[in-house]
């Protein structure tokens, strides 16, 4: 992890292949996969599990592609078990990593929920990220805008914005700049390309 919450993967410059699409790609814009000592295809999010690593783009229809065409088998040279719903565990696996995130922010002192709060969060320009809920109403998150050279996250629920706020739920967040900031975006993002999204765009801008 570097300054501002940016990964050592970006920094680095760090590159791998997609299996789907032969696109070259940071690390931190693909899914990793392994294979473990059953011989099923497991999704390692963190990307810290042992042996070797085949990588998909964090997009639905990649990771779809992979499956359906066993990719998976042809890159480890073996047959390998895929489960069924990989990729909604991927989806998972991914929400919960920013749901985790955000928390950690949170207790930093980094992050606030409630619209009058991210509204003067906002005016004060303490925010560099602006998050609502994917299924808030409409006509309440357009009154409050991304911060101008910021981000905007629009891919999690209410219920999950109410898990890393610790309340029940949460429409309007914000998160201020430093720490794991940048993770969270960069999180989001995959997660916004694997994650079908019913309400429009989710994608965090910037």
């Amino acid at each position: 992890m570097g300054r501002g919450g940016a990964s050592k993967d970006r920094e680095s410059g760090a590159e791998r292949k997609c299996l789907a699409t032969g696109e070259v790609q940071p690390k931190y814009r693909l899914i990793r996969f392994v294979v473990g000592p059953d011989g099923q295809v497991v999704p390692d999010v963190m990307g810290k599990l042992p042996a070797r690593g085949m990588w998909v783009s964090a997009d639905r229809a990649a990771l779809e592609t992979v499956v359906k065409k066993g990719l998976f088998s042809r890159s480890a040279k073996q047959p390998v078990k895929t489960p069924d719903n990989l990729v909604e565990e991927v989806e998972t696996q991914l929400a919960r990593r920013v749901v985790d995130l955000i928390s950690m922010q949170r207790k930093a002192g980094k992050a606030v929920a409630g619209y009058e709060k991210v509204k003067g969060w906002l005016q004060n320009e303490e925010a560099l990220v602006l998050i609502q809920a994917v299924d808030g109403s409409g006509r309440g998150k357009s009154k409050l805008s991304t911060p101008h050279y910021g981000h905007y996250i629009g891919c999690l629920t209410a219920d999950e914005l109410g898990l890393a706020f610790g309340r029940q739920t949460v429409i309007h967040g914000a998160l201020a700049s430093g720490g794991l900031t940048l993770r969270v975006v960069e999180e989001a993002h995959r997660l916004n390309g694997v994650r079908k999204n019913e309400a429009g765009s989710g994608q965090p801008k910037g």
